[in-house]
């Protein structure tokens, strides 16, 4: 080679080297540059509040249907219990009624009884076993009767009182007060603590005063 060939300079700095490798004047701002991840993070925290409200809307729903079958129910038991003892009184009523009304028709048949003990009176030894025999019958009767709750009233010498008794006579009397129950006439009995049939009975009522004698009488004078 000539050694009189003009040599190249190949020392080059570095800033012209990088002003070769990036053509034009380019700045780069990251400022200006959103992350990839933002967007969809809000995104997604919108939809998980969305999803909280309904969940929460859901389960106010679900508490409310929750109280409403609640009430639903205890109304049903209350019905239920009072349907319950409504026809457990009333079942009560009717086995009350069907049993007064089946003693009512056998009272008739014990006062023919106490009637007959009280007029027949054996005369021999065979009519006092005839005697005997149906006085027993009675007895069974009436053991029967008081085993099913029935009392007889005892009214004699007792105030009348209209929810028990019915006056059928009366009875003038100075020896007791008025309206003193002075007979049974036909027995009243009690069912418990109801009455079952009203007792006939004879009343004491006042005494009349006679008129005197003397002022029927005229004198000799004034004839």
């Amino acid at each position: 080679m000539n050694s009189d060939s003009p040599e190249m300079n190949v020392n080059i700095s570095g800033s012209e080297a990088t002003e070769q490798a990036v053509p034009g004047n380019v700045t780069m701002d990251t400022n200006n540059l959103s992350h990839p991840d933002n967007g969809a993070t809000a995104e997604t925290g919108s939809k998980d509040s969305e999803t909280s409200v309904q969940e929460s809307q859901q389960i106010e729903s679900l508490k409310s249907q929750v109280e409403q079958s609640n009430n639903q129910y205890m109304r049903i038991v209350a019905d239920f219990d009072n349907y319950r003892k409504r026809t457990a009184k009333e079942k009560e009523d009717l086995d009350v009624q069907v049993k007064r009304n089946t003693i009512t028709e056998l009272l008739p048949v014990v006062d023919n009884f106490e009637r007959a003990r009280a007029h027949i009176k054996p005369q021999n030894d065979g009519e006092l076993a005839i005697h005997k025999s149906y006085q027993s019958v009675y007895k069974q009767l009436v053991d029967c009767l008081k085993r099913l709750g029935v009392s007889p009233m005892r009214p004699d010498g007792q105030p009348f009182d209209p929810s028990l008794h019915e006056a059928v006579m009366r009875e003038p009397t100075d020896e007791h007060p008025e309206g003193t129950v002075l007979e049974e006439l036909v027995r009243g009995y009690f069912l418990g603590d109801r009455v079952l049939r009203h007792a006939m009975v004879k009343v004491a009522a006042p005494k009349e005063d006679t008129p005197d004698s003397s002022y029927d009488q005229s004198s000799p004078a004034d004839s």
